[in-house]
């Protein structure tokens, strides 16, 4: 029979040998550690005598944090577009290039931790939406969703309007209308 003690030694042991890095915890505890631009989220301890839910690593990568961001921001009303003015210029080159898929991460900057990610976003905003009210709504469903879908701690939402869209400004993704028939 072994100790709480012997087991967290025999868990260092066993990945050291397999050659893994990061956190350890003993069975039940939680551990990060982050590795070449992801977080890894470790459920606990390894063996065979473990619940097979705590074997193992969960790693995320910072591309995901950025695409559920950019997501959760496109679904509030009021977004726009994301990005600033050559990114989203590019984009929209790049959406008409058949095969081209649309850039979810437009306009979204994350910096991720062992357990905590910062997010910064680039909005364009609808003509007549109060920004602020607009701001919290997008803070508060990234937020939510970050957390949900990753398991990291959102520590702030850092929102920039970089412009406004007015009723009467062509799309660029939209054919202009013929003025004449």
């Amino acid at each position: 029979m072994t100790t709480a003690a012997q087991t967290a030694t025999i868990e260092t042991k066993s990945e050291q040998k397999n050659g893994t890095t990061g956190t350890t915890g003993t069975a039940g505890g939680t551990g990060r550690s982050t590795q070449g631009g992801a977080t890894t989220v470790s459920g606990g301890s390894a063996g065979v005598a473990e619940p097979a839910a705590t074997r193992g690593r969960t790693s995320i990568a910072d591309v995901v944090v950025v695409k559920i961001a950019g997501m959760a921001a496109r679904e509030i009303p009021g977004v726009y577009d994301m990005g600033g003015g050559l990114s989203r210029t590019i984009g929209a080159v790049r959406d008409r290039v058949p095969g081209g898929r649309p850039n979810v991460g437009r306009g979204v900057k994350v910096e991720v931790g062992e357990r905590q990610t910062a997010i910064d976003l680039d909005l364009v905003v609808e003509y007549g939406v109060p920004i602020a009210d607009l701001a919290r709504d997008v803070r508060e469903n990234v937020i939510d969703a970050v957390e949900r879908i990753s398991g990291l701690e959102v520590v702030e939402v850092n929102i920039t309007v970089n412009d406004v869209h007015l009723p009467d400004e062509e799309d660029p993704e939209r054919p202009a209308e013929a003025r004449v028939e």
